[in-house]
């Protein structure tokens, strides 16, 4: 049901030419006069005549005009009604089913016509109605109104605040389907909050499930952790203050306003209140100190204490070192400078040297390698190979001792495989 909160005005039109004194006026010859006691024309004189021109005039001034139409400075001030093109100052309202609030518009000027339901508002203010209580105040310099009575457009530089949460969407246009419990801001899309801001080609706000899905060239920047993710559909859960995406996305983590690390997956969750970032599809992390490169499957990234953990297999690069370690699972430290790995643990070195083990610690400062478990070690230059419980060394310095545990019946086995001679 839609209605507008405002008075129309209608008036006649006023006639206030006196055709018949303005005739005798123009005319300046003498006209003919019968007194009463007199059976034979006289003939009057000009002054005469004006005279009695005059006189007419005056009885005509003396009489009450014509009543004036009474304007309400506070209602609409003209009315047009053969394309019922209404002038007002007030609200356009529009109620559901129950007679509750959907919307309301109020507006200093504008135009409206009623019959298309569409206008030209200036300055309008609105609120948006979800169940008896406002949802988004919305504001405009100028706007062009469209509704229906099931939903709401307007168009122009919209700004729709969220008085619960302080979310601030400004766009170029705004619809509100309160059927649907859905608020869209679309066209140079831009979204503030103290946690979160984004632009993107659209919004779509849930009032009562207090989400914004962004839509389209999507790049929103957390203030804590500083963090910014690039997809082209990202999801809000403000109460939860999580960010989810369902595309591939791409994460950059600042550090004195520098991007010092990076990652991107095809599905991932940020965490804004716990600082954690799961990548849960097709993970990978690039970090700049120290220069490492991670991929697996999935991965749970804490950006506060600054740990890279995963639980399926992953493929660990040291890019400057060039050295590539791949295990079941692992985890990276960054503060202490420490990969933990486990579970078919294979590490290659610049040299093409190797080792493999259950357990592996790296430590990457130094390089050097713990590793526990069927340990095997093989080096290309001189060509040998040890097999053993544990081993500690340097892998790029091909200076690895290998163990047996004293308990263990099992001797530390060294080969040494001579190279065939050149041709």
């Amino acid at each position: 049901m839609f209605k507008i909160n405002r008075q129309g005005i209608k008036g006649g039109k006023v006639d206030r030419k006196f055709k018949g004194v303005r005739e005798a006026v123009k005319q300046k010859t003498t006209y003919t006069y019968f007194p009463a006691d007199s059976a034979t024309p006289t003939f009057l004189s000009f002054p005469r005549l004006l005279l009695t021109v005059l006189l007419v005039f005056s009885l005509f001034a003396c009489s009450s005009p014509p009543p004036k139409p009474q304007v309400n400075q506070e209602q609409p001030t003209n009315q047009r009604s053969d394309s019922q093109l209404t002038l007002f100052e007030g609200s356009l309202d529009a109620t559901d089913e129950s007679g509750r609030l959907v919307w309301r518009v109020n507006a200093k000027t504008g135009r409206y016509t009623k019959e298309k339901e569409i206008g030209q508002l200036d300055n309008p203010y609105g609120e948006l109605y979800q169940d008896g209580k406002v949802v988004y105040q919305v504001t405009a310099q100028k706007a062009d109104i469209q509704q229906n009575g099931k939903q709401l457009l307007l168009k122009g530089q919209i700004v729709a605040t969220d008085p619960k949460n302080g979310v601030v969407l400004r766009g170029s246009e705004l619809e509100w389907r309160p059927k649907e419990d859905l608020l869209i801001v679309r066209n140079q899309l831009n979204g503030t909050h103290k946690q979160l801001v984004a632009v993107a080609q659209e919004a779509r706000a849930k009032t009562r499930e207090q989400k914004v899905d962004f839509f389209g060239g999507v790049v929103a920047t957390s203030n804590d952790p500083a963090l910014r993710v690039r997809t082209e559909h990202l999801t809000w859960q403000i109460q939860q203050q999580k960010l989810i995406g369902d595309r591939p996305l791409q994460f950059e983590r600042f550090k004195n306003n520098q991007v010092t690390d990076r990652g991107k997956g095809d599905a991932a969750e940020v965490d804004l209140n716990t600082k954690i970032v799961t990548i849960t599809k097709n993970a990978q992390a690039e970090l700049a100190q120290p220069a490492m490169q991670i991929t697996s499957k999935s991965m749970v990234w804490n950006l506060e204490k600054e740990i890279v953990t995963t639980k399926t297999p992953v493929r660990v690069f040291h890019r400057t070192e060039n050295v590539l370690v791949t295990a079941n699972q692992g985890e990276l430290r960054i503060p202490q400078q420490t990969v933990y790995l486990q579970g078919n643990v294979n590490g290659v070195g610049q040299r093409r040297q190797t080792i493999k083990s259950d357990k592996l610690t790296w430590y990457l400062n130094n390089q050097q390698v713990d590793a526990e478990g069927n340990v095997f070690y093989q080096q290309n230059n001189p060509s040998l190979t040890f097999t053993g419980d544990t081993a500690t060394g340097n892998i790029q310095q091909q200076n690895i001792v290998v163990r047996s545990n004293s308990n263990n019946t099992n001797r530390v086995i060294t080969n040494i495989i001579p190279q065939e001679p050149n041709n």
